[in-house]
Formats: C-alpha cells, structure tokens, sequence
C-alpha cells in the first residue's frame, strides 16, 4: 500500500519535530544556571536571586545564580549568548547589556536582539534628579531656568561615561535645550558622596541608589524621570508633572534565553518566570528595592525592545558619545 502526499509530509513533520518535542517534555533535565552579567550584592543581582530561588521550587530544578561581570556587562552577556540553546542557561540582562552596548562599544561579542530570545519582561529602575543640598532649584523649572542662565556651569555627575545616568541627563539636556558639564565616576558611591559633599551640583540616578539619602534628607530629589510616581517615593513628582514630557529614562530589565531556544523549552521557562514574578511575596521583594514591576511576556516585549534600541541610539549618537 503506498502513502498519499499528504501522510508522508506528516511522516516528515513528526520526525523533524519529535526531537524538540521529547526535549520539551524532559525539560529541565539538569540544574539552570541564571547568569547576571555585574558583580553579587546589587539590586539586578537581588532581584535575580529572588527569582531564581522561587524556580529553584516550581521547575524541578536547582536554577544557580552565577555573577560574571565585566565590560558593562558584555562579558556575562556574551557567555550566554554562545551558550547551548537547551534552557539550561539564561540571563538577566537590562539597556545596558541588551541596547546601549550595542552602540558604546566596538565589539560586545553578541547581538542584543538576534543572538537572544526574550524570556520575560520584569520592568525597570526609574532615575530620580537629585542635587546637593544647597543648590537653588526647588523643582525642574528652576533647575533649566539655572542651566540656562549660565550655560556649562552646572555640572552633573554619572556613574561613568555611556551609562545609564549619563544618557539620561543628555536625553534631558537635549529635550530641554540646556547645558551641563559631565563629571564622570566609577560607579553610584562615589557620586552620591560628591553631591553630598557640594562638590557636584545634580545627577539623574537610578532611584534605589540615592533612595536612602533622600530619606536621610543629605540630598535633595526635585523630580522622577517616569511617567508615574513611585509609590517608594511617592513626594518625588515626575519630569512630566513639571512640564517636561519627553524625557523618561527608565532602565529596564528583562531575562533572555540564548536565540535558537526550542520554542516549547523557552514558553515553559517563560511561563514559569512570570508564575514567579506574579507572586506577591516575589513582587513586594522587589518593589522594596526601589524598582517598578511591569512585567511583559515575550510578544509584548520584542516590539518594546526594539523601540528602546532605536531611542538609545538615537541619543548616543547625537550626544556624540563614541564606542570603546
């Protein structure tokens, strides 16, 4: 008896498909390892621990967390990236590692978006203005009034040259037609000591760095550059309250398997990371950080990628900002 066209394509079908299915229904065989590509002890490094140690219960497995830091986080990211595509090894990454790398430095060693399968989609620090004590500006209106009237005598400080306080202050600079001169550190410690001492007049850092100081009243915050205020710091009002409505520069975060993921291995280790971050005990952990949860499933996330890719570009080139 001889097989019609259509069973011997469906012959063809099962044999091309029945590896992938078999490796779904195995999944996970063996303990997950959650790169975070910068150094234990942060809040990217928390949240990750939060995470993975609620799917360490849920999928049967030990998922370890293993910080590889490096290069703006180039280094962890790109270990991922050429890793085996079977599940068994993803990444939290942010703007820094899966957009802003792309364009500051000259060879990360991956792909942001082709060499990566987005995972899920956790939501993002928001960057608060805060200036020294002493600085006569109560709010945003007064700080470009200030700027403007003395064009690069303000100075602000970031957490390094392309980071994400330093292109949040040149996307606010360039919406708002002001100048300042940047002052560069290696990291958010230093900076915050500088603005406290007076010597750096204002910076716009992620909000769970300067959190405390805003507390302890050793600094000021005159605005929020999200479009909602945080309810961690629900006296801060946002740039757009003030008139400024372009100028939002949330850093995200998102977890990412590497590209060629069997579709059925990466929607059971989607689905089990937003099982995770839709618990509450998970959720409050985070939000105590200071970060906003806005979580997205892969189909609502690619197309937000893609528009912050093209935004970050954009302000890195026209701030003439030049890849290392």
């Amino acid at each position: 008896m001889s097989l019609t066209r259509r069973s011997t394509l469906g012959l063809v079908a099962g044999a091309v498909f029945a590896p992938a299915i078999a490796r779904a229904q195995s999944y996970p065989s063996k303990p997950i390892t959650l790169v975070v590509p910068y150094p234990a002890g942060g809040p990217t490094d928390a949240i990750a621990r939060f995470v993975a140690q609620d799917l360490s219960t849920s999928i049967g497995q030990n998922v370890i967390v293993d910080n590889r830091a490096g290069a703006s986080g180039a280094v962890g990211t790109r270990a991922v990236a050429h890793a085996a595509p079977d599940g068994h090894t993803f990444v939290f990454g942010n703007n820094q590692t899966h957009g802003n790398n792309m364009f500051l430095l000259k060879d990360p060693g991956y792909d942001a978006v082709k060499d990566f399968a987005p995972v899920a989609g956790v939501g993002a620090f928001e960057h608060a203005f805060v200036v020294r004590n002493d600085l006569p500006a109560k709010d945003i209106k007064e700080l470009i009034a200030l700027a403007k009237a003395d064009p690069g005598k303000l100075n602000y400080g970031s957490t390094g040259v392309g980071s994400g306080s330093h292109l949040a202050m040149e996307l606010f600079m360039q919406r708002t037609g002001i100048k300042m001169t940047h002052v560069p550190f290696r990291g958010a410690a230093p900076l915050v000591q500088e603005i406290i001492g007076g010597r750096i007049d204002i910076a716009n850092s992620t909000l769970p760095s300067v959190l405390e100081q805003i507390n302890a009243g050793t600094l000021r915050a005159i605005a929020l550059a999200s479009p909602e205020r945080n309810p961690r710091a629900k006296d801060i009002p946002t740039l757009r309250e003030q008139g400024v409505s372009d100028a939002d520069a949330d850093s995200w975060a998102a977890f990412f398997a590497p590209a060629a993921t069997p579709a059925p291995i990466l929607d059971t280790l989607s689905k089990a990371v937003l099982a995770s971050l839709a618990k509450p005990a998970i959720a409050e952990q985070i939000l105590k950080l200071g970060f906003t949860l806005k979580v997205r499933d892969p189909a609502a996330f690619r197309p937000y990628h893609q528009q912050e890719i093209a935004t970050w570009e954009k302000i890195i080139r026209e701030a003439g900002v030049k890849p290392e």
